[in-house]
């Protein structure tokens, strides 16, 4: 029996990155004010939110993730602007053939609030990627003081992000 292929394609993305001083603390493409004057470590720019998104769209595609495609290894993308790795990955998913239904994520931090800034970075990765607002969710929760969100060791970020094909 011939089967044919699926018209839609989910994908999940997961990053986390530590917390260290003399770093900028940047989700969404936003820069954000952490109480203790902490940002997120990384070879790019630790975007969490944007990071967890472009692994969710490489897995949807069966693809591989975002140190496949931006290798930390390569000095080309040393502080490297997530937005714009994420304009690249949504080129490759529309040269698949594929275009976004929705996004879904948590982004999971103690400090700072994060609610406040979830328009500006809708607004930003609705750019990058040529969809509507109202497509993209994003949420965020603290962990309850446990694990390294908790200690304020890192931030993380989950994502889910369904396709449908063109």
């Amino acid at each position: 029996m011939h089967q044919s292929s699926p018209k839609f394609r989910i994908g999940n993305g997961y990053d986390i990155h530590r917390l260290v001083k003399q770093k900028n603390l940047i989700i969404g493409g936003i820069k954000l004010q952490h109480p203790e004057n902490l940002g997120l470590d990384g070879h790019s720019d630790a975007d969490v939110l944007t990071h967890s998104i472009m692994d969710a769209l490489l897995g949807a595609l069966s693809l591989g993730d975002i140190g496949k495609f931006f290798p930390p290894t390569d000095e080309k993308w040393k502080n490297a602007n997530s937005l714009f790795l994420l304009s690249k990955v949504i080129e490759l998913v529309r040269h698949e053939g594929w275009e976004v239904n929705n996004i879904d994520s948590v982004i999971v931090a103690e400090r700072p609030k994060i609610k406040p800034y979830v328009e500006a970075m809708k607004k930003n990765i609705s750019e990058i990627l040529c969809i509507d607002q109202n497509l993209i969710g994003i949420k965020a929760t603290t962990n309850e003081k446990l694990g390294p969100e908790g200690r304020e060791e890192g931030i993380s970020c989950h994502s889910v992000v369904l396709l449908e094909e063109k």
